[in-house]
């Protein structure tokens, strides 16, 4: 293991030293004569306030900290977490279960070895966590002890307790393969759970089941019963105890069709009847019990299909006696990211704004949005208690900040609350990028459009910059002010090696209103692309932006918009493109969303064959000169890999430099660190190679 471990050590060194910083010919708008470059693996040190912090390099960038799944007690005392790191020299990411202690304001580590793909749960009594695990727990080093009540199987299943009292795991053996979702019952004793037995039944089939288990001193008895087969597949599930009642949400299973989604559930006194609870053609999620435990809450995202007129994006409360829905009202332009249930009532509402997220709340259905002024930048998390030692946790990063988890003991003070995690410290050591938001207007129609411009490290408010444009995938995201390292978004990373980045929030993006959304629905290429062009555009004309060094990159539907801009103009030196599509129509036929390009197209593509045609980068070749980087996931269903090697084809017909680099076992996204550290790393050759116009 050392051996692999100094393999790696010294070919990240390699990379990195491959990859330094590119030099410029910019000019200064001000007193500011620092422009020292430092290598992007100088080693962590206390820095004094008086040493100029390093830069950040790649490996630093992608050995980020994740975390989700927060998680109170019933009781509030403790709150549990969730962290994502990369293991490189496993080639994985570890995913780990943390337990805090809101009293004592210690963290526990529970496991290393989470299955990550299900969300732990309390159970009723706040005594034990429900959790599946990827491989048998062992004893950590606070010698804390596991006990087994059954010998472990390795070609079986497992449900473990975690005791918070005694720090013990107790498995329980489930005999099929690990549940798609689970709820607890009433009360400690009994689980359901869902299985996907399609491959059993030759169709689209779940079968929902209950464990009843009883522990006596050293041994443990379960008992596992078969409630019900269900005809399609379940996606979110929750037990309501007030009404004994199952409720769980339908889903495609392979987001075929959003009209799939609907809303259901079963009476556990009379389980051969399935109520259907919603008709809206929309798809719900994050399925929550309200505070006082009378109702059922979801939330309904940006709708991105033909729907009902009286579906709309926000939230919802479902009364499972009545069966009536009621919306909660809504008057906030931006996206709604997430919420949370107030322990007194109402829900606490994760809402972007342009750039930023920030933190509302709603007392009630018929009352309006409150916000509640705090840190500005991005918050990712929100979890709410009645304990007043920490009433809310929330995830929070802003450009300048990296994610960590915080507690405050008063929403109308949020500035004053704890960080609580400081697992990217790293990122307060060095020398990070100033941002700061550019506007601009389409000339067409006249539409402001603005992004986040990303200035090298000492070098804010320079002029003549090399520039590259990095564009966010969706369309129905956005670029936001947040500090997140990871492969696809890497605008700070670019920064940090001489670039100056825009990342534009072009016609499509949340953020900015349903019709700023909607408006590029049937030219979804040929108006961002516009949006795009007229931002490179402004940056020249404010004399911001080298208009001999321009590039453009993305991933996902940003790579996608990276194929349409080399045909619309010469100006970009280099490109890179990550997971595109490239031919709409033979996308439509293979990738697992079809409805994507019936939603942004308007139409099929034998309905709308002029709109597919001229919305697709390959009919316009003729027009291309940019060196063309281009990568992809050998295993990707969203954009599969075939649209890759039409490009890569396209460009060698036309005698245009262009790489294609294939990660065999990855998908859309990357589920090794190591395939990140590549994409950046030949990115940045990429644009050392080509994007200063020497070549």
């Amino acid at each position: 293991m050392l051996i692999i471990q100094i393999i790696l050590y010294f070919t990240l060194i390699f990379n990195l030293l491959s990859c330094l910083p590119i030099d410029t010919e910019s000019t200064m708008t001000h007193n500011d004569d620092f422009n020292t470059t430092f290598s992007s693996i100088k080693s962590i040190e206390n820095l004094t306030s008086d040493e100029i912090k390093p830069e950040l390099g790649v490996f630093e960038y992608l050995n980020y900290t994740t975390f989700y799944y927060l998680t109170f007690s019933p009781t509030g005392q403790y709150l549990f977490f969730v962290k994502q790191h990369p293991l490189w020299y496993k080639y994985t990411y570890e995913h780990s279960l943390w337990l805090y202690n809101t009293e004592t304001e210690k963290e526990t580590l529970i496991t290393k070895d989470l299955y990550s793909y299900i969300k732990p749960q309390w159970s009723p009594s706040g005594n034990y966590i429900a959790l599946f695990l990827t491989k048998q727990p062992v004893t950590n080093i606070t010698n804390d002890h596991e006990i087994w009540l059954e010998p472990f199987d390795f070609f079986k299943s497992y449900i473990f307790l975690y005791s918070v009292d005694s720090k013990e795991f107790l498995s329980i053996g489930i005999k099929y393969q690990i549940p798609k979702v689970f709820a607890w019952s009433r009360d400690d004793s009994s689980i359901y759970f869902v299985n996907d037995e399609s491959n059993k039944y030759a169709y689209n089939s779940n079968t929902i089941y209950r464990i009843d288990f009883n522990r006596k001193n050293s041994t443990i008895s379960t008992e596992i019963h078969s409630l019900k087969n269900i005809s399609f597949s379940i996606s979110e599930f929750l037990f309501f105890p007030s009404e004994n009642k199952l409720v769980f949400t339908s889903t495609s299973t392979a987001i075929k069709n959003f009209d799939d989604s609907e809303i259901y559930s079963i009476d556990l006194q009379n389980l051969r009847s399935v109520t259907r609870l919603t008709n809206n053609k929309i798809e719900e999620n994050q399925l929550q019990l309200s505070s006082d435990g009378k109702n059922v809450l979801f939330s309904v995202g940006v709708v991105l299909h033909s729907a009902p007129s009286n579906s709309a994006q926000g939230f919802y409360m479902l009364n499972l006696t009545n069966e009536q829905t009621t919306h909660f009202k809504n008057y906030f332009m931006g996206n709604i990211m997430g919420y949370a249930p107030k322990a007194e009532g109402g829900v606490y509402i994760l809402g972007q704004w342009k750039t930023n997220v920030g933190i509302y709340s709603q007392k009630s259905s018929d009352e309006g949005w409150i916000y509640h002024p705090g840190f500005v930048g991005t918050y990712a998390s929100i979890v709410s208690s009645s304990n007043p030692n920490c009433s809310i946790a929330f995830v929070y990063s802003e450009s300048q900040l990296p994610m960590e988890i915080y507690c405050a003991n008063n929403i109308n003070d949020l500035s004053s609350a704890k960080q609580i995690t400081n697992e990217n410290e790293l990122f307060t050591q060095r020398n990070l990028p100033q941002i700061e938001v550019y506007n601009w207007t389409n000339p067409d129609d006249h539409r402001i459009i603005e992004g986040i411009l990303h200035y090298p490290p000492g070098k804010f408010h320079w002029t003549n910059l090399p520039l590259l444009v990095l564009i966010h995938g969706g369309p129905n995201l956005a670029s936001l002010n947040q500090l997140y390292g990871n492969p696809y978004n890497w605008a700070p990373l670019a920064a940090s090696n001489g670039w100056l980045v825009l990342e534009p929030n072009y016609r499509g993006s949340t953020g900015y209103g349903d019709e700023f959304i909607a408006e590029l629905r049937g030219k979804p290429l040929s108006l961002a692309g516009k949006d795009i062009l007229s931002g490179v555009d402004q940056l020249i004309k404010d004399g911001i932006a080298d208009p001999s060094k321009l590039t453009v990159g993305g991933c996902s539907f940003g790579g996608s918009l990276t194929n349409w801009l080399i045909t619309q103009t010469e100006r970009f030196n280099a490109a890179l493109s990550c997971s595109s599509s490239f031919e709409h129509v033979s996308a439509w036929g293979t990738v697992d969303a079809p409805d994507f390009y019936k939603y942004w197209f308007n139409g099929l593509p034998w309905e709308i064959p002029r709109v597919y045609q001229n919305e697709a980068p390959i009919y316009q070749m003729d027009k291309v000169r940019t060196p063309t980087y281009i990568c992809t996931g050998g295993t990707d269903e969203r954009v599969p890999a075939s649209q890759s090697y039409i490009l890569k084809r396209a460009l060698d017909s036309r005698e245009i430099p262009a790489k294609l680099q294939i990660f065999s076992n990855e998908g859309h996204q990357f589920s090794s660190p190591m395939s990140g550290f590549t994409k950046i790393t030949e990115e940045l050759l990429w644009l050392k190679k080509y994007g200063k116009g020497d070549n």
